[in-house]
């Protein structure tokens, strides 16, 4: 009886794990694009506010021994914390930018372009199937954006620059996780620190500091609790994504997040009154066919290499 109770207890822990970061992860999405469409509170600086709110966190996590730092050189991490500035803000670009749905669906051509960067630059090879999976992926972005009441242009260019950036940054900690021996919460620890340094020499760049419009300027002490309680739930994305992957798989998380992406595309559609026609609806559709596809693929031939290590002598 008590094996069982253990066992419901912890089954309980992880649906109670997923469904927060459920809730985390839509609501980052829905907050952000809140702030930019009723506060127009400027991107980087929103930016800059997530990084260091992240950083405390991981400070605060690391002293009540959540998990232990370790040393690392700066000077391996300056390209890995640059591409981490690029890909927070044109990403948040892209939401401000774009209708929820185009800028969720652009996301899942981080994919493809991972792929390509893996394919060209390492060497790294991938089964037909796998690669095929890739069209109806992209074909449904396409359609998606081609059909977009509401699209624009300097929307999609900074979606297609989030994207690149995305991929080269997710290459590049894989990369850098197995060099230096580190999780991805020592590898953030350092990370967040450095990338936050770099965007507060550029936010003066780009952004006004004080004023109107500015991260010092005169805003209400709604916005001002809006913003900071979007650092705080983007801090809980990045801790609840590594407590998922802890506790159960990188498999399950990859799996729940196609339930997420669903979740978000129609909130989107709900809450921003964003339009949605019929050839939008087949792209996000196709789009997804091809993501499924691609997992069950993934996963099979995972599988299939486990059991070919389980037999070797």
């Amino acid at each position: 009886m008590a094996s069982l109770a253990d066992r419901v207890r912890s089954h309980g822990r992880i649906a109670a794990g997923l469904l927060f970061n459920l809730l985390v992860s839509i609501c980052i999405v829905f907050l952000n694009k809140w702030i930019y469409v009723h506060y127009a509170f400027p991107n980087m600086s929103l930016t800059l506010v997530h990084f260091v709110v992240t950083w405390l966190g991981l400070y605060i996590c690391q002293k009540l021994n959540i998990f232990a730092p370790k040393s690392l050189p700066p000077s391996k991490l300056l390209l890995l914390a640059l591409s981490f500035c690029g890909f927070v803000v044109f990403t948040n670009l892209s939401l401000q930018n774009n209708t929820i749905g185009t800028y969720q669906l652009a996301k899942a051509m981080t994919t493809p372009v991972i792929i390509a960067i893996q394919t060209f630059c390492y060497q790294k090879s991938f089964s037909t199937r796998i690669q095929l999976t890739m069209i109806p992926i992209t074909l449904g972005v396409i359609l998606n954006s081609y059909y977009d009441v509401k699209f624009n242009f300097l929307g999609m260019v900074f979606a297609a620059l989030g994207v690149l950036v995305t991929s080269l940054y997710q290459v590049w900690v894989g990369a850098k996780q197995h060099e230096l021996q580190v999780n991805s919460m020592q590898l953030l620890y350092y990370q967040a620190p450095m990338s936050s340094a770099m965007l507060l020499i550029a936010v003066p760049f780009f952004e006004p500091v004080f004023g109107e419009g500015g991260i010092f300027g005169p805003w209400s002490v709604s916005a001002l609790l809006m913003v900071l309680l979007s650092g705080v739930i983007a801090f809980m994305v990045n801790l609840s994504i590594y407590w998922i992957i802890g506790n159960t798989s990188p498999v399950t998380y990859n799996m729940f997040g196609h339930f997420k992406f669903c979740i978000t595309l129609c909130g989107g559609y709900v809450l921003f009154k964003d339009p949605l026609s019929i050839n939008q609806g087949l792209g996000i559709l196709c789009t997804l066919f091809g993501i499924l596809a691609y997992t069950h693929f993934k996963l099979s031939e995972q599988e299939g290499s486990k059991s070919k290590l389980a037999q070797r002598p």
